[in-house]
């Protein structure tokens, strides 16, 4: 891996970070956005995706048939570095944009290409993932979600957890949905995987409100929901094949965000610790204090090479290797022991609630608390040893 950009890759960059600089406001920058009433947030990402669309840089990796710009991998994962330099927000459809869209234009027949792809690049229709259960959350094949076909329609009846934006896609939007169509086939057989209209009767939202009191997550119920059998996407029973397009789009490039956030993390971490006391000194003086900002520093630098890794292997092979679990798995757990100094440096004021809105202290609050679900989502800090220990050290199989 060649880390320099070319010529092309240097020109692209350059667009990228001179298109965010003139329409990437202030008040948007550095998760100042992830405080606040919830609608007002939700307001501002939508706005913010609508600017990206219009801007040309909403799905920057798809086809430009589809709406995209036909980047490469390397020219995404610049994209992902500028967006994540700039502190600027995600767009808000991220499901649709990074996992749903993607798995559309690979599987997906004509007319669903052009009755959902256009929506997603807009932001009009939210997208949520219907994929783990209670029990079946990292062991997604487990999954006893149930769809009998009925004429026309298959008939869904099952229970979802960890929906997120479930809230939003049952205001107007769709959910990639998996569920057992041959309950006699072998466990990663019999799966098929749905596009469902959220507004459909029998669907239940139930959000689930996290220790930030914001409602990220959620449980979704279905009961008898009617599902048009060209809402299939791919083939009957071939749904954990179209499922692993969805998460290797998941894991692909998002290693680069991760990694530039972690920095950015990092660097706002310093800069506290130049300015918090300890003894009458700046903290950054301590050396323990210097030892772990140190450890920060190593660790953060892996998580770079490992996503650059990781982007050869996608290049050579077409699918993505381990070091999509080693990266989230590192980054993860140092960015919640990097929150819980940047809380221990803030003193007393870190645990107590700010009076002014947006400020340094309540964002390093949120940020504390929000990655608690770090080494949770996306795959457990558990499973993701495990699949390590297997696929990377060669270790027995667990199970």
């Amino acid at each position: 891996m060649d880390f320099r950009d070319t010529p092309e890759e240097a020109a692209f960059r350059k667009e990228v970070r001179e298109w965010l600089e003139a329409n990437l406001e202030d008040s948007m920058r550095g998760g100042q956005i992830s405080v606040g009433p919830a609608e007002e947030r939700v307001e501002v990402l939508r706005a913010w995706q609508r600017k990206l669309y219009e801007g040309g840089w909403a799905g920057v990796s798809w086809p430009k048939e589809y709406g995209g710009r036909g980047a490469s991998l390397i020219e995404q994962a610049i994209f992902y570095q500028e967006m994540a330099r700039a502190k600027a927000p995600p767009a808000i459809n991220v499901i649709g944009l990074g996992m749903a869209g993607p798995t559309i234009i690979a599987h997906g027949t004509e007319e669903q290409k052009q009755r959902y792809l256009s929506k997603i690049l807009s932001g009009e229709e939210i997208w949520c993932q219907g994929f783990s259960e209670p029990g079946a959350g990292s062991d997604l094949a487990g999954l006893r979600s149930t769809a009998v076909l009925d004429g026309d329609h298959y008939v869904i009846n099952g229970q979802k957890v960890w929906t997120s934006l479930a809230h939003l896609a049952h205001q107007g939007g769709h959910c990639i949905f998996m569920a057992r169509t041959d309950p006699e086939a072998p466990k990663h057989k019999g799966i098929t995987y749905f596009l469902v209209d959220m507004i459909s009767p029998g669907i239940e939202v139930r959000p689930l409100t996290q220790i930030t009191g914001t409602p990220e997550f959620n449980e979704m119920f279905f009961t008898d929901v009617r599902v048009p059998r060209e809402n299939v996407l791919g083939e009957v029973n071939d749904g954990w094949r179209v499922a692993m397009t969805t998460l290797m789009h998941e894991r692909g490039t998002l290693g680069f965000a991760l990694s530039v956030n972690a920095r950015i993390a990092l660097d706002e971490l310093i800069a506290l610790a130049k300015r918090e006391k300890r003894g009458g000194k700046p903290a950054i003086e301590d050396p323990v204090v210097r030892q772990k900002i140190a450890q920060f520093h190593v660790e953060i630098e892996a998580l770079r090479l490992t996503a650059y890794r990781g982007l050869s292997t996608i290049m050579k092979t077409g699918v993505p290797g381990p070091e999509g679990s080693l990266g989230k798995l590192l980054w993860s757990e140092s960015m919640q022991r990097l929150t819980d100094l940047a809380v221990e440096l803030l003193g007393p004021a870190g645990l107590l609630e700010s009076s002014k809105k947006d400020s340094e202290i309540e964002r390093w609050q949120h940020a504390h608390l929000r990655a608690r679900g770090h080494t949770i989502e996306a795959g457990t800090s558990e499973i993701l040893r495990n699949i390590i220990a297997e696929r990377v050290i060669g270790l027995p199989r667990l199970r």
